[in-house]
């Protein structure tokens, strides 16, 4: 081992080399290694492992190295080749580009080190479950390389049951070795490379800070055309002409966001080229290319000619491409961990990384939105590097059950054993495994959706065994990807493929499109083997391909919103990024966010949480389950045709009533259907794994009690700024009539109905004179039953409102009108009355919880909350309508001596 590191010129080891040396030969721990791009972490496992090869030699698999990528086992295995050769170590390799006969060796004569994706560890215990034990027996590591790719997601889950199985099959613990560059939450990842064991994982981090950083971020503002002649946006020219003149004549990478972008700009600079005559150094690299195609680009950046490859994240991870002059980003990074792994690239040997950040805003118009008004996504790319500095990396999210990896695991262990009992899988999968947050009940709950979609059947005696469906699934190539592949058509050049597209729109003969960084027309398309036939064009536009953005987090708007509020301007921007930052300081001030982070636009609302994208999909949910339009705007959340009045009374009766639980959030959300294995669920399962795995009901409900507190209770006039409200009236000696509704959802103005309702009256004494309830037929789905527990059968046979209209408004006639967040009952009654073509005339209320608010200052509070701080016992259980008025009224009688001698104003 000395002799190849002397051989190797290296002077000394790394900081993480040094210190992985014991930990990695006493093998009675696992380890992770933390350290930068082209930081020696792969030495650093392999060298001692090697050496305790040399010293223990014996047959069988003795290292497993695991890696997300193909390409990413090719360069390790010729890495290691060169090491391993001359110690006599053989090394294998298998993915799906390795020839049969290599791989039969492995199980003829398995010994040294096995190179691995997921899929093909997963493909070898369905095809060779017998013979994983005897090739495994003497395994002594795993190693699991660009470990941050797999944690949180399908993949991460695939993988950690089967080296769960693995462990199972040799009948022993297997130290494991994560390598990473950008990992966030350390104590996180040692918890997702030893599930529940998290404690005991020796971390090894890397001191090494590198040689610096030298950045640019560039600005350009998208000119909104006069007439819609422009085919191309204007600052996608001004960036490629940036890229063009920055960049040609030098080896470097281009990060497009998304592979329709690479497509663009790859085809753009190779025209502009083309122009001046010159040979072209612009490709493409993304994952629908072939491989071919891929590799060819990744040969030209090794050799010495000058190449710029635009790619997507494909070429993030440690791939040798060779020495990498800059890195440039187009658009802000996916992440603050995939900015790191992506300047990374560059800057090797000793010389500082350069980065370049190309960003593009919307010009401003009067009709401009808020949310482009404050150019976000230059203020993203800010906040970003800011984080970036101060080493913070997002943390990995273990909070996902994985259930559709969970079914592919299922189907797996069956077809490994050729048959598994329930309890068995439960427990050799959840109750010791990686799926550990589900238990017994849930399993069984899967078993049972399972065996409904045909995927598994089930014998006399309890043996699972796999159904009609399940043998197809498991049976076809795609089932040892724990994630799902679009329907993709082949692009075919003559006799060459030049990759493949998802089909998102009609492909027709005569087309023209661009792809692997050039033009096409369509020839023919056989829908039938699924293939586009090419020949060569002049004009064309990218494909469009799926794909799904990165989540943005907490932390990350928080930092934004701090940018904001800072006068402090970056040294990295170029003049037209200072402008574009002072633009967003400037909408900031004048939209008064601040101090209030919601807006009137138009007929809408805007909301500015500043919290990550998750929190924003649980408040779309939980408002549109409300009734409320609400869709996610970038940073902010767009409640459609709701002023902030009508909003605040929603977010108010949201409060009011007992929290939803997550699961019954989820329920009403349409598309659950997220990842490969969904399909085969029920709804409540698909409910409960999307609720875990893509909701936060805590931080969500902080943002309606936030929203609460600010929202007003009636709107300003538009014209003079004055607020919109009743007048108030004469109130006194006037008989008090306490009102409680119970509704199909929130939104009175749209389809929500009233599907109960009591009215308690009392005389100006607060004596109870009369009690009067109804249930009431909606004359649509009930909805919302988490809040009042009616369903659809308790309303059958029930008047209409229309049947009770003029008994409810004798009821309100002449009364001070009162209720429990006033406001949110009085726009139902009079919606529901103008459709009966009768008026709400009482005009004098009150509102118990703004008296509550008023008389003690603690916010705006629940009903109960306000009894028990009266000293008034709740009694019976809430949200039943002639419970909670009966409540009502005994908090009434409560709060009016106290209004009466605090001289309080207490009409609305």
């Amino acid at each position: 081992m000395r002799r190849w590191v002397w051989r190797r010129e290296w002077p000394d080891l790394r900081d993480v080399q040094e210190l992985a040396i014991p930990a990695v030969l006493a093998a009675d721990r696992d380890v992770i290694i933390a350290a930068a791009t082209a930081s020696g972490k792969t030495e650093a496992a392999f060298l001692p492992i090697c050496s305790a090869l040399l010293n223990n030699p014996g047959p069988g698999i003795r290292a497993l190295y695991v890696s997300p990528l193909k390409a990413l086992i090719n360069d390790q295995y010729r890495r290691l080749d060169d090491l391993c050769e001359q110690l006599d170590i053989p090394v294998h390799r298998w993915h799906g580009d390795v020839a049969a006969a290599a791989k039969a060796k492995v199980f003829t004569q398995p010994e040294g080190i096995l190179l691995i994706t997921p899929e093909s560890l997963e493909a070898m215990f369905v095809l060779r479950g017998p013979e994983v034990s005897r090739v495994f027996t003497s395994l002594g590591w795993v190693v699991v390389d660009e470990m941050h790719s797999f944690v949180g997601g399908e993949r991460g889950a695939q993988l950690q049951s089967l080296l769960h199985r693995l462990e199972l099959a040799v009948r022993r613990t297997v130290p494991r070795i994560g390598l990473s560059a950008t990992l966030g939450d350390m104590a996180a990842a040692a918890d997702f490379l030893r599930p529940g064991g998290g404690g005991r994982v020796r971390l090894i981090e890397s001191n090494d800070r590198g040689a610096g950083l030298k950045l640019l971020v560039r600005g350009y503002v998208e000119v909104t055309p006069e007439e819609e002649v422009a085919d191309e946006p204007v600052s996608s020219l001004a960036i490629a002409d940036d890229l063009y003149e920055v960049l040609r004549g030098g080896n470097h990478l281009v990060f497009a966001n998304r592979r329709g972008a690479a497509e663009y700009y790859a085809d753009r600079l190779r025209a502009m080229s083309d122009a001046r005559g010159v040979p072209n150094e612009f490709f493409p690299h993304h994952g629908n290319l072939a491989k071919h195609v891929r590799e060819q680009v990744e040969e030209q950046l090794r050799s010495a000619r000058p190449t710029t490859a635009i790619c997507t994240s494909t070429l993030e991870m440690g791939i040798d491409i060779g020495t990498i002059t800059s890195v440039a980003q187009i658009g802000a990074p996916p992440s603050v961990a995939g900015l790191r792994q992506r300047f990374g690239r560059s800057g090797r040997r000793g010389s500082p990384a350069e980065l370049r950040i190309h960003v593009a805003e919307p010009e401003i118009a009067v009709t401009t939105p808020p949310t482009d008004q404050l150019r976000a996504e230059l203020f993203q790319t800010v906040a970003m590097i800011d984080l970036l500095g101060e080493r913070w990396f997002e943390s990995s999210d273990l909070s996902g059950l994985h259930l559709s990896t969970l079914v592919q695991q299922v189907l797996s262990v069956i077809a490994q054993h050729q048959g598994a009992a329930p309890e068995q899988l439960w427990k050799a999968l959840c109750g010791n495994g990686p799926f550990h947050r589900v238990d017994q009940k849930m399993f069984a709950q899967l078993l049972r959706d399972l065996g409904k979609a045909e995927l598994i059947e089930q014998e006399p005696g309890g043996l699972l065994l796999l159904g009609p469906v399940g043998e197809r699934i498991v049976g076809h190539y795609s089932f040892y990807a724990a994630f799902a592949s679009s329907d993709e058509y082949r692009l075919v050049h003559g006799s060459r493929t030049l990759g493949t597209i998802p089909v998102l729109y009609p492909v027709m003969p005569g087309q023209l499109l661009v792809f692997a960084g050039r033009r096409w027309q369509v020839l023919t398309v056989d829908s039938a083997s699924k293939v586009i036939e090419l020949d060569a064009a002049r004009g064309g536009r990218a494909p469009s391909f799926t794909g799904v953005a990165a989540e943005v987090r907490d932390e990350i708007r928080q930092r934004m919103r701090r940018w904001y509020e800072s006068g402090a301007v970056p040294p990295y921007l170029d003049a037209t990024a200072r402008k574009l930052l002072a633009e967003g300081r400037d909408s900031y001030r004048r939209l008064n966010l601040a101090e209030a982070p919601v807006l009137a636009w138009g007929n809408d609302t805007v909301v500015f949480p500043w919290l990550g994208d998750r929190v924003l999909d649980t408040l779309a949910v939980w408002l549109t389950t409300a009734g409320l339009e609400t869709s996610r705007d970038g940073v902010a959340l767009s409640v459609s045709n709701c002023g902030p009045a009508e909003l605040g009374h929603v977010v108010r009766r949201l409060l009011a009533c007992d929290e939803p639980a997550d699961v019954e959030l989820a329920a009403a959300v349409p598309n659950t259907v997220v990842d490969k294995h969904d399909v085969h669920l029920g709804p409540s399962m698909r409910a409960y794994g999307y609720a875990k795995g893509h909701l936060n009901l805590p931080k969500a409900r902080e943002v309606l009690k936030a929203l609460a507190e600010t929202l007003p209770l009636v709107d300003p006039d538009p014209i003079d700024g004055a607020s919109v409200g009743r007048p108030e009236a004469p109130a006194r000696g006037l008989p008090f009539a306490v009102v409680d509704l119970e509704t199909t959802g929130f939104a009175p103005r749209r389809r929500d109905r009233i599907i109960e309702i009591a009215i308690v009256r009392l005389a100006p004494d607060g004596t109870v004179l009369s009690e009067w309830s109804s249930v009431v037929d909606p004359q649509r789905g009930v909805n919302a039953s988490w809040v009042h527990g009616l369903t659809d059968a308790d309303v059958v046979g029930a008047p209409t409102f229309a049947e009770i209209a003029h008994e409810v408004a004798a009821q309100l006639d002449g009364v001070v009108l009162v209720a429990h967040n006033l406001p949110f009952e009085r726009r139902f009654l009079e919606a529901e009355l103008e459709r009966a073509d009768l008026r709400l005339t009482s005009a004098a209320g009150l509102c118990t919880m703004e008296a509550d608010r008023w008389l003690h200052g603690e916010g705006r509070r629940k009903l109960v909350d306000c009894l028990a701080a009266a000293g008034v016992e709740a009694g019976e259980p809430a949200h039943r309508a002639l419970t909670d008025a009966r409540m009502t009224a005994q908090l009434l009688r409560v709060q009016l001596p106290r209004l009466e001698a605090a001289g309080g104003c207490w009409t609305v």
